[in-house]
Formats: structure tokens, sequence, C-alpha cells
């Protein structure tokens, strides 16, 4: 089963309401960004995230700025990997995909402002992150929740 155009019939950001009128213009290119791609997201893209979680989480520790948001690509790996093993299921295919489309985006170094520039380079990484999180946040509450009712942690 494939993710391509299942997103689209359903993700109307237009709908979402923002609550600020000011943007930057790399907030701006990456919502864009992500509004286009998620809806690319395809079976395989899930299964590479996974394959490259120990780079991911490398990419999260190497720059204090984005060891903040360490915590929650550990909370969107492990939704991803119990959504995979089947022991989640209740995750919408819009919330898989914006999950996969961020973390491969952090993963990637060639991104719209590179990684390796001081000061900006993970700008792009943390608008991506923030954005995506905007829209799945009451998922990853819900996940959040289940697990704690489990008595699991992360």
């Amino acid at each position: 089963m494939s993710f391509k155009g299942i997103l689209s019939k359903y993700f109307n950001p237009g709908n979402r309401q923002d609550s600020s009128s000011d943007h930057s213009t790399t907030h701006d290119s990456a919502k864009e960004f992500m509004e286009e791609e998620v809806v690319k997201i395809e079976d395989d893209d899930v299964e590479l995230v996974l394959e490259n979680e120990e780079a991911i989480n490398k990419k999260f520790s190497g720059a204090k700025t984005l060891s903040k948001y360490a915590e929650l690509g550990k909370i969107m790996m492990a939704m991803l990997k119990d959504m995979k093993n089947r022991v989640y299921p209740e995750i919408p295919w819009f919330t898989i995909a914006t999950v996969v489309l961020a973390l491969l985006y952090v993963l990637n170094p060639m991104d719209l402002v590179p990684d390796f520039i001081p000061g900006v380079g993970y700008i792009d990484d943390l608008s991506v992150l923030a954005i995506g999180t905007g829209w799945i946040e009451s998922d990853l509450h819900k996940y959040l929740d289940w697990k704690l009712k489990k008595g699991e942690g992360l």
C-alpha cells in the first residue's frame, strides 16, 4: 500500500489556522516544503527512517539546538516502531507520513539551509520539526497516553 495520493485527499492545509501572520522566510519555506512533500511519503520511506534510527539519533545529539528535540524524535521513532509491529495501530496515515517526512528531513544533510553553516544550519530542521509536531500534536499525546496506560516508558 502506498501513501501517495491517500494523504492528498484528506490533507487541506488551508483549513488550519495559523496563530501568527509574521513568519520568517525559512519557516515559510519549510511549511511549503512540508505541504508539498508529505503526500509523497511511501512505505519504503517508513522503512528508511526505521533503518536509520541510529543516524537520526546521532544528528539530534550532535547539535545543541537539536538536542532539545531528541526526546521528541525518540517518541516519533517509538510510534513508528509500534505501528510497524502492529502494537499501536491507531495512527492515522497523515501522522505516519508527517513523522517520516520530518525525520527524513532531519537526517538529510542537504536541506534548505545546509547544516554545516554555524548558527543557522539547523533552523530549517527545527522549522520542519515544529511544523510537523504542530500538525500531529494530538496524535503524539494519544500515543504517550497509551504508553502510560500500558505502564511502558520510552
